[in-house]
């Protein structure tokens, strides 16, 4: 089972007044700059225990300057940034050795052979010049591993406020700027100028965090849920300058109204539960936003959620992801393809971020209302991670045009993104996600589902490979196995129940019998022959047996002994010779079987 989200965030625009933005960028600005100094302060701290980050005395030192809510904000944010970079920095040192290891590996093999490891199979480069260019590659990451284990050890982290990508294209602003060149200077002072707003906006801080028991549960910035006035705490060098309410706060003149989730806010602003409020600001559409966010749930405490053995009793949405589109169908009970498969188009390639979000989120509700049009309760999905391929994707992925175009592809797909989307959307539906393990779903869809699919008595149906990997891991979600059952019967003659009336009484000399006469060979006078006796059933208590079989074998074996006047040559098993014993009319009649 997938975990259900454990928070809720909702999003609305500001239309503020020239007097607003003016303070809000005021107080941002002030903010921010207070939070750069305070989190190079954690990070000479070093890797130390939270008791000895001197969280209370930074707190201290920065209420003087803004206000005891915006220090504590500040220094929670801190905490939280550099812990971040300690996972990141330790996920980076992990995918370099992963790297290592895979590059040594296939050094250590020859050129253009192959070495059987365990169950896989190394092999080495294709070419001399090859193999000097892996060689030269392996130095260039062990280099980074050094330092990276360095960094790591000494404590220190790499932090940007802003975005490294951002801070890093001050470089190039000539290249990236839009136009004929050379440029003039109005154009470049323009892109200048465009670059120091994104940069000023990024490090803008207006985050508060809530307080349980506060006015609206926030005491910092707090909305009135009445009518949507908005109210900030200035921090105190401000205060003199733009405070226009008591207690050094400043009223907004806009409103701040709430479309999406508007009834949960209300309610936990009416009932005094924390609630955090961020205010950010994006220069490229000009626009002011405020989003809210609280948990849904207490500390310490899990989500709520079904179990797998409750969800397998009602039919599921299987669904498996593509770069270019979800292959999805339903699935009953027994895990049988109920209707016809569904193909949603998910085209995300060289498309801005804010895009790509939202045509994910549109794919995602496609599947939700198909998902609820066929009463399914929950959405069955692979749990894909391609963190280890793409650490070492030159290595696995395949080398030339057809390798980096086959590793464009695997990055492209958004498979964190959309098991965050997919979670969060359907936990507010009704819906549960499950997830399974994706090996060998689309091999076993392609030979146990493709074909029968195309010989359907309704005619083909449109379905690719991808639908039928959606089948199996869909089973595989409902605790079935990924093949379907083989057609024809289920017992074979010599397990087949049948009724003892039919059958007759069955008495000790049919069990054994005699042993048949066999003349001996030519060639083999000293031939003998074994009589297998035949085994009894355990009788049942409904009155079934099996059918009694005895087998008369010849030394050696795998010769035919000559057929004897109660012996009958099995169908389909030359070297089998059977003796049918319990058979109506022929059990003791002594004729030929």
């Amino acid at each position: 089972m997938v975990a259900p989200p454990s928070g809720c965030r909702i999003r609305t625009r500001l239309r503020l007044s020239q007097r607003d933005e003016q303070v809000l960028r005021a107080v941002g600005e002030h903010l921010g700059s207070l939070a750069g100094a305070d989190l190079a302060e954690r990070v000479r701290m070093g890797n130390v225990a939270r008791s000895q980050t001197q969280r209370a005395q930074r707190k201290k030192a920065l209420t003087a300057r803004s206000s005891s809510r915006w220090a504590g904000a500040i220094t929670r944010t801190s905490e939280d940034l550099y812990q971040l970079a300690r996972r990141a920095l330790n996920a980076k040192i992990g995918s370099l050795r992963q790297a290592i290891k895979t590059i040594e590996g296939r050094l250590a093999v020859p050129i253009g052979e192959r070495v059987q490891t365990g169950r896989r199979v190394v092999r080495g480069y294709a070419t001399e010049s090859e193999r000097y260019a892996k060689r030269q590659r392996l130095q260039i990451l062990q280099g980074r591993l050094r330092a990276a284990v360095r960094e790591r050890e000494s404590g220190r982290v790499r932090i940007t406020r802003g975005g490294r990508g951002l801070f890093g294209s001050r470089h190039h602003l000539y290249e990236q700027a839009p136009g004929p060149k050379p440029l003039s200077r109005e154009a470049w002072q323009d892109g200048l100028n465009d670059w120091r707003r994104e940069w000023g906006a990024r490090r803008l801080f207006l985050t508060a965090d809530g307080e349980a028991g506060a006015p609206f549960g926030n005491y910092t910035i707090a909305i009135d849920p009445a009518d949507g006035v908005m109210s900030v705490v200035l921090p105190e060098p401000l205060r003199a300058r733009y405070a226009n309410a008591a207690r050094g706060r400043y009223l907004l003149d806009a409103r701040a109204v709430f479309t999406h989730q508007d009834a949960q806010w209300r309610d936990r602003v009416t009932s005094g539960a924390s609630v955090r409020y961020d205010v950010s600001y994006i220069p490229e559409r000009g626009r002011w936003y405020v989003d809210v966010s609280w948990s849904t749930v207490a500390k310490g405490r899990l989500v709520p959620a079904l179990t797998l053995e409750t969800l397998r009793q009602f039919p599921v949405l299987a669904v498996d992801l593509n770069a270019d589109h979800l292959a999805a169908w339903v699935l009953d009970v027994h895990g049988n393809p109920v209707g016809r498969p569904k193909t949603v188009p998910l085209e995300l390639s060289g498309l801005p971020a804010t895009t790509r979000d939202a045509r994910l989120r549109e794919a995602i509700t496609n599947l939700i209302d198909l998902a609820r049009l066929n009463n399914c309760a929950a959405v069955v999905i692979e749990n894909l991670d391609f963190a280890d391929a793409r650490a070492t994707g030159r290595e696995t992925l395949g080398r030339g045009g057809r390798g980096k175009a086959f590793r464009r592809t695997v990055a492209g797909i958004p498979t964190g993104k959309f098991r965050d989307r997919l979670t969060g959307m359907t936990h507010h539906t009704g819906l549960s996600v499950i997830a399974v393990d994706p090996a060998y779903s689309s091999r076993w869809g392609a030979q146990h589902w493709l074909n029968p699919f195309k010989e359907t008595s309704a005619g083909p149906l449109m379905v690719s490979g991808h639908h039928a990997a959606s089948v199996v891991i869909g089973r595989r979600g409902l605790g079935r196995k990924a093949r379907r059952r083989s057609n024809g019967p289920r017992q074979t003659l010599a397990t087949r129940a049948v009724r003892r009336d039919v059958v007759g009484t069955v008495r000790p000399e049919d069990r054994t019998g005699p042993p048949v006469p066999v003349p001996p060979d030519h060639g083999s006078p000293h031939r003998t022959e074994r009589t297998a006796p035949g085994r009894t059933p355990r009788s049942s208590t409904t009155g079934h047996t099996a059918v009694v079989v005895r087998q008369t074998r010849a030394r050696p074996p795998g010769k035919h002994p000559p057929q004897g006047p109660n012996t009958a040559r099995g169908p389909g098993v030359p070297h089998q010779q059977l003796t049918l014993f319990g058979t109506l009319g022929l059990a003791n009649s002594g004729q030929a079987t």
